[in-house]
């Protein structure tokens, strides 16, 4: 018998990336629910929860086992996918009615977010992978959890943390968009659409926020939320157009075959589903229901197909991590 069983294995060759795995599936769980497509995004949710719970115990294990490794890894983008798939999973939370869970979820998000923010920063260079734009994801994913909050809890000052939250994720998609290897639309394995998923991500947060505003919870004046407003919609736009791009330069020229960073392509397309029908609701725009729910489909079929081929991959992997073990 192995000492290590294949599944524990496995999981320990997979980049700290496989964090997208839950944000893509916690993503889709959201959208689902805003859709009003209830039972299937509960039974979405919890996979998403597992996925959670395997790679958090899978982050445990790597930091008892090999500090220096791990440590190297939390200086990579992919880290925050930690930071950005806990708040996706607290703002679904959030919206069953379990808010003393989000709130936990928050805590949790905002002790790792400075930290890792701080080591990715540092080691970024010139010409990076989409993953760069991971900052600016893991930035609005508090965001969006704050502004979730502050609603449903009725607090203030968790809707002006989000606010200027979602500002300095803005910054930072600037800084991550300096960074970034234009060659990567072309020639990326599947995370150079986060280009495209931080934006709308950021479309959310804002949207979450304008939703957060009410004559009881009095939160900025008409000239702050009509800039709100504004920036919101200029964050759709914008990526709808990193999506009409990102989907011309994937047809122009294939990449097929899984790769891990592809659940980093169905979590942009998850969240530019959830961003535009947020905003719908939000901004009182009905007619934006029906793209958004013909994107939600779209990206319910890029997970299943990316979803087929992690099982496919997990398979083989430990099929070789058992012909190759001890007997």
């Amino acid at each position: 018998m192995p000492a290590t069983s294949p599944l524990r294995a496995w999981l320990e060759q997979r980049p700290p990336a496989a964090g997208a795995a839950v944000m893509a599936t916690g993503i889709v769980s959201v959208g689902l629910h805003l859709a009003d497509h209830e039972p299937l995004s509960r039974v979405v949710l919890v996979l998403a929860c597992a996925a959670w719970i395997a790679l958090a115990a899978d982050f445990g294990v790597r930091l008892l086992r090999d500090r220096s490794q791990w440590t190297a890894e939390a200086g990579t983008p992919g880290a925050l996918t930690a930071v950005a798939a806990t708040t996706v999973l607290g703002t679904r939370f959030s919206a069953l009615g379990w808010q003393t869970l989000a709130e936990a979820l928050l805590a949790l998000a905002v002790v790792m977010w400075p930290w890792l923010l701080v080591l990715v920063l540092r080691h970024s260079g010139r010409r990076m992978p989409g993953s760069v734009f991971l900052c600016c994801v893991a930035t609005e994913g508090l965001a969006v959890l704050a502004a979730t909050l502050a609603k449903a809890v009725t607090t203030a000052w968790l809707a002006h943390a989000a606010l200027v939250a979602f500002w300095l994720g803005l910054a930072l998609y600037v800084f991550a968009l300096s960074r970034f290897d234009p060659r990567q639309v072309v020639e990326g394995r599947g995370d150079h659409w986060v280009a495209g998923g931080a934006l709308a991500i950021s479309a959310l947060a804002g949207a979450e926020l304008i939703a957060a505003n009410s004559a009881r919870l009095y939160l900025w004046n008409a000239d702050d939320s009509g800039v709100l407003r504004t920036a919101t919609i200029v964050l759709v736009v914008l990526d709808v157009c990193w999506y009409v791009v990102l989907l011309a330069c994937e047809a122009a020229r294939p990449r097929l075959g899984y790769d891990v960073r592809r659940w980093s392509t169905v979590f942009p397309m998850g969240m530019s589903a959830a961003a535009m029908l947020s905003v719908a609701t939000s901004l009182h725009y009905p007619w934006l229901k029906v793209p958004g729910q013909v994107l939600l489909w779209i990206a319910v079929a890029a997970w299943l197909a990316v979803a087929a081929g992690a099982v496919a991959d997990a398979r083989a992997g430990a099929a070789a991590l058992r012909s190759t073990a001890p007997r």
